[in-house]
């Protein structure tokens, strides 16, 4: 199991890419389809024409790893798209039900709590802080 730090981004490609790439050549498609450095520590996520395979690009700990998943049976359920966007930012929940093969649009989150948001500037609200003397 692999542990992602906090500040790792994952992003998943939602044209098809030519799953002969290797690494150099998903090197190239970082670099012109999100404009990221490749060698940020974060996850890039490339499907197939056909979702029955995904390739991930990850710079950790000094060099390139690219793993490769092929489904023998079935494909990969990608999120929809809005209209305009090339790339899907996912978090780890997220890449974890993707590469299982979860249908994300049966699966549904259940909503959390937001704790209540501090008061941005509490002196212009007529409120002073500040402690007594």
């Amino acid at each position: 199991m692999l542990t992602l730090p906090p500040s790792c981004r994952i992003w998943l490609a939602m044209r098809p890419t030519d799953m002969r790439k290797g690494m150099d050549g998903l090197l190239g498609e970082v670099r012109t389809r999100w404009d990221d450095d490749p060698f940020g520590g974060h996850l890039f996520i490339f499907p197939s024409r056909d979702a029955s395979r995904v390739k991930i690009l990850w710079w950790h700990d000094g060099g390139l790893c690219l793993f490769a998943k092929r489904l023998e049976k079935g494909r990969f359920r990608l999120p929809r798209l809005q209209p305009g966007q090339t790339s899907v930012a996912l978090d780890a929940a997220d890449l974890t039900m993707l590469l299982s093969g979860i249908d994300w649009t049966r699966a549904r989150r259940q909503q959390l709590h937001e704790p209540p948001k501090p008061l941005a500037n509490p002196s212009a609200q007529g409120i002073d802080k500040r402690p007594e003397v």
